[in-house]
Order: C-alpha cells, then sequence, then structure tokens
C-alpha cells in the first residue's frame, strides 16, 4: 500500500454494517487459472459456483469446519479485488467426497446485492493465502465502491491501449463489452515500443484470439516474444511504455494461412524485422 493512502472504510465496517460477525465470515479471492476460473470473461455464475463449492480434503485455506458465508472477490490490478457473490455455506455434501476432493453445499443470496461487482477492496501483501477468515479480512481496507456501469466497446479500429490499460482490459469489470469483443476474433495486432518508436507486429489465431494473446502481454510483459524479452530483461519497468492496437481482425472460423498472410504483409509495410521489434 502506498503510505500515502489512507483509508477511513474497512471490509469490517461492510460486514458489521450488514449484521455480521466477522467470525462468522470467510473471504476468499480467486486467481485465474487454466484448471479453474481462467478468466474475468468466464466468471460466469455457474463457473464460480462448481469452482468455488470443491475444496481439497487436505488440510489448508479452509478450516475443517468453515463459517457460514463466503464472501468471494475476483482479482484486479495491484491487490484489488472485487465483490461478485455471498455464498451461503449449508455444509458439507458428504455423499460427493472423495479420496481428496470435499463439496460444499453453497447457496448464493443477496446480502450484499448492492455491492457486488462495485465494492473493491485492497487483499493483504501475501496474495498466495486467497483465503482469509473474517477476522483476518476485516482490517482490508475499501478502496473503492464503483458506480455501476460499463465501458463499450469502441469499436476494433479505434482500440489503443497503453500497458496498465491492457492489464485492467484482462481483469477489471468495467472492461467486459471489450472482452466479449476481443475473444471472439483473431487477428493482427500492433505493439509500440513509445521510448524507441519501434514496433512489434503480432498474431492471434486459432482458439487463442486476441483477448488470449493480449492475456500473456499483461502478465509478463513480454508475451515469450524474444525482443520484448530483452528489453524487459533490462529494463522491468520496459511494459510500461507499450502501447498495443489492432491492424487487422478475422472471424473465428478464416484459415490460418490468410492469417498468416495478413501478418506477413503489416510486417513487410512496417518493416519491423528490419527496424523494429520482430526477429523475423
Amino acid at each position: 500500500m502506498d503510505p500515502t493512502e489512507t483509508f477511513s472504510l474497512t471490509f469490517g465496517d461492510i460486514l458489521r454494517a450488514a449484521g455480521l460477525d466477522p467470525a462468522d465470515v470467510l473471504a476468499i479471492r480467486h486467481a485465474y487459472r487454466p484448471d479453474g476460473i481462467p478468466s474475468a470473461a468466464e466468471a460466469n455464475s455457474a463457473a464460480l459456483l462448481a469452482y468455488t463449492r470443491e475444496q481439497t480434503l487436505a488440510p489448508g485455506k479452509i478450516p475443517s469446519q468453515p463459517p457460514p458465508y463466503w464472501i468471494t472477490f475476483l482479482p484486479e490490478a495491484r491487490r484489488r479485488c472485487r465483490l461478485v457473490v455471498v455464498y451461503e455455506n449449508a455444509g458439507e455434501v458428504v455423499g460427493e467426497r472423495t479420496n481428496v476432493r470435499r463439496y460444499f453445499d453453497l447457496r448464493p443470496i443477496p446480502l450484499f446485492a448492492p455491492l457486488e461487482q462495485r465494492l473493491v477492496i485492497r487483499w493483504s501483501p501475501d496474495m498466495i493465502n486467497w483465503a482469509k477468515s473474517g477476522l483476518q479480512a476485516a482490517s482490508f481496507p475499501v478502496v473503492e465502491i464503483s458506480d455501476p456501469h460499463e465501458l463499450p466497446f469502441p469499436g476494433y479500429d479505434r482500440v489503443l491501449l497503453s500497458y496498465a490499460e491492457l492489464q485492467a482490459l484482462i481483469t477489471e469489470r468495467v472492461y467486459s463489452p471489450w472482452r466479449v469483443a476481443l475473444e471472439s476474433v483473431q487477428g493482427i495486432y500492433l505493439i509500440t515500443d513509445t521510448q524507441s518508436g519501434r514496433h512489434y507486429v503480432g498474431k492471434a489465431d486459432g482458439s487463442e484470439r486476441i483477448l488470449g494473446r493480449w492475456r500473456t502481454y499483461a502478465q509478463d510483459g513480454h508475451g515469450g516474444n524474444l525482443a520484448l524479452r530483452d528489453l524487459k530483461d533490462a529494463d522491468l519497468s520496459r511494459p510500461e511504455q507499450y502501447q498495443f492496437s489492432l491492424l487487422r481482425v478475422f472471424g473465428p472460423h478464416v484459415p490460418q494461412s490468410e492469417v498468416d498472410a495478413a501478418e506477413a504483409h503489416f510486417k513487410a509495410a512496417l518493416r519491423s524485422a528490419t527496424f523494429g521489434l520482430n526477429r523475423n
């Protein structure tokens, strides 16, 4: 947390205002995982319920006798996490237990319905600890109660994002219409290093789509590209200088050969292998 920031409202204040004892609460901050909730765009109510109710049998973050209210968040940038749903825990469904898993009878309740997708708290620095007792989470600061709106998608030919905006696009609710649009198309994209003016021309084809490809850049700052990786190795903050845009988009069933041809055309047109960041 920035030491200059001060917060007067905490998650505990929210709980007590709703008549909840923090001791009766489990706070859960899901991470995006390929074997769980891959992205915010795929975090629908059915997927969240299925993922949350399944827990390991081994001792871990969930106590053997979990509390009655599970308050669930999805991650955003810089330890921010947004409230998505509150479950009432009716106990373990013992008949579903396996040798390694146990399953709980979780029932969505409208306890915080006016705050769903609006309440943002700041998680503790140990983000690997994705489940906290209400007593632990009570001190977490409330950093935002946002207006319930979404940013409309401007059209593929008007996409122009800084790196910070790209990271927000991947995680934050207000960009939901953008994620829907970008996960439905293949395409050719442009990364501009605004510090040097050099370009990288890339493609997203097959099942990866634009959103999937850009997610890798948001996560590691280089997406596996050799030149971009070298830049980050030399300067960890270099990705903050990148700008992302689209050169051409294709429907999901366009053959890969057509996408490859478009990529080759833009590399030649922009001379990105000679003067830019493409290595071939």
